[in-house]
């Protein structure tokens, strides 16, 4: 929502009010009470609300990100296990009883 200043000409009251786009400009001075409240021509700041972009993708945004550990992958494949006759399996491993 956007923020709007609006000055009284008559009584020199000056505020800022959220307001809707399609709200019409206030126009009664709440401090007097007279027609003379106009809306002052400057840089309109806004409001966001509900849990959008902000919180997803700004919040924090002034902290840096921590640093990801990466493991080093070797380049070689590794070893394959030892084939049948070499010690692979239990009946290698065991000498024969006779």
């Amino acid at each position: 929502m956007p923020i709007y200043e609006y000055r009284c000409t008559d009584c020199g009251f000056q505020n800022e009010y959220l307001q809707k786009l399609r709200e019409p400009p206030m126009k009664v001075c709440p401090t007097c009470g007279k027609e003379t409240f106009t809306k002052l021509l400057n840089a309109v700041g806004f409001q966001l609300k509900g849990s959008g972009w902000y919180a997803t993708d700004f919040k924090g945004s002034g902290a840096k990100p921590a640093e990801k550990k990466t493991e080093a992958k070797p380049d070689a494949k590794p070893e394959a296990a030892p084939a049948c006759g070499q010690g692979a399996c239990a009946a290698c491993a065991e000498p024969a009883s006779n």
